[in-house]
């Protein structure tokens, strides 16, 4: 310790003149008292001591700015300090929570979900909500949310993926956004080339912004670029006919527009009815029976309120009646499973349904000879 203080050896090394030596009881750093030798300070006493300034201050009732003098004998405060310093510390007991097992199990699974959605992510998901294509459903999410922060209508969102009311989505479901781009033409631009750029076909993108397939683009328009998904066929609700080993039996001409109870069906004679009226909540989706051109799409006041008529071919028709909403154009092709409209209550219609029919050469055909027996 002393040699951390060297001045203190110059000091003790002067005569001690006339003062009394006063014998050391024990070495400083285990003396119960200390007596004060020339050139000594408070601070240097506690250091070799090995007590706080502090403690050996209180213990002997000095004052600011604490100083000693010579021969002033003080008491080293060491019991306590031993006491304090050899003083186990006791940890204070932890309280037992009952649920704490079940609490981390919850959290475990919680993150091993959390852990398993992040790694089924796409490549697509690298970008925020607004740049993604493909989203996957992460836990508390609804579609609501999904296309508030997608910035995309929830209605497409639910189209692109095939969803029905109530557009319930599930954890880890991977959802398709229709993103929708934009292109503004510029000299030397064509319709085809600006569809190889894109890859969407050019009827595709004439029938989204409105225009006549065969008319030339014109520099500074700005074209809407529809997003296609997956085929359309690929997603038509409508479950395939059930196969019997009848040699009678043929395929299905047409699918199921939409999925739901007949609430009246065909009929002939003093009463005709001359399609089937399937029951289904407002807002579903109505697909087109099979390929075709649609030759109507729009409002008859009469009866069918909005109205979309398709022309199979070979005198085949189908008409699609009470949609509470058009989404073709006429004159536009559309394939097996495409969405020609939505369920409503236009029209003549007793609640939310579809009003179904089926003609050939002009005259009604019982619809439910030319569908899948099992829906």
């Amino acid at each position: 310790m002393m040699r951390k203080f060297p001045f203190l050896l110059a000091a003790l090394a002067l005569p001690a003149l006339a003062l009394p030596v006063m014998p050391l009881a024990a070495a400083p750093g285990g003396e119960a008292a200390h007596v004060v030798e020339a050139g000594e300070t408070l601070n240097g006493i506690a250091n070799r001591a090995g007590v706080s300034p502090e403690a050996l201050a209180k213990a002997n009732g000095l004052k600011p700015p604490y100083v000693v003098k010579l021969g002033q004998k003080l008491t080293i405060p060491r019991a306590n300090a031993t006491a304090a310093k050899n003083k186990p510390t006791k940890a204070p007991a932890k309280e037992i929570d009952p649920a704490a097992p079940a609490k981390r199990a919850a959290a475990a699974a919680n993150s091993t979900a959390k852990a398993a959605i992040a790694a089924a992510k796409s490549p697509e998901q690298a970008n925020s909500p607004e740049e993604e294509s493909i989203h996957v459903v992460q836990p508390g999410e609804t579609l609501g949310s999904i296309a508030l922060a997608a910035k995309v209508p929830r209605i497409l969102i639910a189209e692109a993926n095939g969803l029905q009311p109530p557009y319930a989505v599930r954890l880890g479901q991977k959802l398709h956004i229709p993103r929708t781009r934009r292109h503004t033409v510029k000299a030397g631009d064509s319709g085809f080339s600006i569809s190889y750029k894109y890859g969407v076909p050019w009827e595709q993108i004439a029938l989204a912004n409105g225009l006549d397939e065969g008319a030339p683009v014109k520099a500074g328009q700005s074209l809407l670029i529809p997003t296609l998904l997956d085929p359309p066929a690929t997603r038509v609700d409508a479950p395939a006919p059930t196969p019997t080993p009848s040699a009678a039996s043929k395929p299905a001409r047409f699918a199921w527009p939409v999925n739901g109870p007949i609430r009246r069906g065909f009929q002939t004679g003093a009463n005709p009815h001359d399609g089937i009226d399937i029951t289904a909540a407002e807002g579903t989706m109505v697909r087109a029976a099979a390929q075709g051109t649609v030759r109507f799409a729009g409002m008859e006041k009469e009866q069918f309120g909005n109205l979309v008529v398709v022309d199979h071919g070979e005198g085949w028709f189908t008409a699609y009646a009470f949609l509470s909403r058009v989404t073709v154009k006429e004159g536009a092709k559309v394939s097996a499973g495409e969405r020609v409209g939505l369920v409503g209550h236009t029209g003549l219609a007793k609640g939310n349904e579809l009003h179904f029919e089926v003609r050939r050469d002009g005259k009604p055909v019982d619809p439910l000879a030319d569908l899948p027996r099992a829906r």
